[in-house]
């Protein structure tokens, strides 16, 4: 997805002071260690909290840019940090949500992204990988929509006999399965090694193809990916 403008990000690309981040997590060490590493890459944690309710009294209270949300939290371990994120958006759209998840889930995902720009999916295991993960939280600041690549893999793999984007080419899928990573034009080209303008004429041809109806390119493109997850 395209981002949009960001001034919360210093020209090198390492977040700055004023980008503030909320974390919660039942797990103190992973929290600690998030922490320890936003940290180190420039945000500012202004808030931890082990279950939703905490979450949330911090998201009022502190106002950040950014929060960082484990999806199953107590009590019941279920889908406590899934429906504080909804929450938070409902309440706070301005505020970027990265909701981490230990497992695929189709569902959760889904739902995420209907909520519009500015969220993310993702596995915790990607947090392993210091330089993506830094990179996918500036993308979700400065507006992009980011899917966990390991369930992009698998709607991917998995094919269904009445398929609403069969009517695009083999081509057209593969750009739409990178516009779901939350890859921008650029990005797109550079994945696929081609010209950008390729992968805009790309781009528009699946948005003229899918039914998205009459909104701004950017909003279409969020509706292509929900298209896109909806095919599995």
């Amino acid at each position: 997805m395209d981002a949009v403008g960001d001034t919360r990000t210093t020209q090198g690309g390492e977040a700055s002071a004023s980008t503030r981040v909320v974390l919660a997590d039942d797990d103190v060490l992973l929290r600690e260690g998030i922490a320890s590493l936003l940290g180190r890459s420039g945000f500012e944690v202004v808030g931890q909290a082990e279950d939703a309710s905490q979450l949330l009294a911090l998201v009022s209270e502190r106002r950040p840019d950014l929060a960082i949300v484990d999806i199953r939290m107590p009590p019941t371990q279920t889908d406590e940090g899934l429906r504080a994120a909804r929450t938070i958006r409902d309440r706070h759209p301005q505020i970027s949500i990265a909701v981490l998840s230990a497992y695929v889930e189709v569902e959760p995902a889904m739902e995420l992204l209907a909520g519009g720009r500015g969220i993310g999916y993702m596995l915790k295991s990607r947090v392993t990988d210091v330089t993506e993960f830094i990179e996918t939280l500036q993308r979700l600041i400065r507006g992009g929509s980011v899917v966990d690549p390991s369930l992009v893999q698998e709607l991917v793999a998995a094919q269904r006999r009445d398929d609403p984007l069969g009517i695009l080419t083999p081509r057209e899928r593969d750009v739409l399965a990178l516009m779901a990573q939350g890859l921008s034009n650029v990005g797109i080209a550079r994945e696929l090694w081609v010209a950008e303008g390729t992968v805009e004429k790309h781009v528009h041809s699946i948005l003229t193809k899918l039914p998205l109806g009459d909104t701004n390119d950017d909003h279409r493109r969020v509706l292509a990916v929900l298209a896109y997850l909806d095919a599995r």
